[in-house]
């Protein structure tokens, strides 16, 4: 299986890629507040992918194992290198778990196998970045 993107320049600093879904989104460097692109940012765009990969897998994962929250979040923080070209030295994951009664141990196994075995882009990371893996669990009953 091989994935293609086209991605054409726009004006100034800004491309519109496509992806293999067809749906396009615009990215590169705008300091304007009002830019009609709102392009995004090609490293971060990274940090989302990584995000994003985890979770499905969770949510996938959870439904399988009958797991349940009321909401989860996943925030991802990258280090850069100081020197040219700057890539990502270390990498946070921070899962987040929202709800009562949440079953820690299933949520653990789950995002072991995500960060394990299947999140491909996890798989990518590790190739060029460390990878600090947190979970913090918001049990709804601990706020009564």
């Amino acid at each position: 299986m091989s994935h293609k993107v086209t991605t054409v320049w726009k004006e100034k600093l800004v491309f519109e890629s496509d992806n293999p879904s067809g749906y396009p989104f615009n990215l590169g460097q705008s300091e304007e507040i009002k830019d009609p692109y709102k392009p995004l940012r090609p490293k971060a765009v990274m940090l989302s992918s990584l995000a994003a990969c985890s979770g499905l897998d969770i949510v996938s994962l959870a439904e399988k194992m009958r797991i349940t929250f009321d909401d989860f979040k996943i925030e991802v923080e990258g280090q850069l290198t100081e020197e040219h070209p700057k890539t990502y030295h270390t990498v946070s994951v921070d899962y987040h778990f929202y709800g009562s009664d949440l079953d820690e141990i299933k949520i653990n196994k789950a995002i072991t196998l995500s960060v394990e075995k299947y999140c491909g882009v996890m798989e990518m990371f590790r190739q060029f970045a460390t990878l600090k893996i947190n979970t913090h669990f918001h049990n709804n009953s601990d706020m009564a």
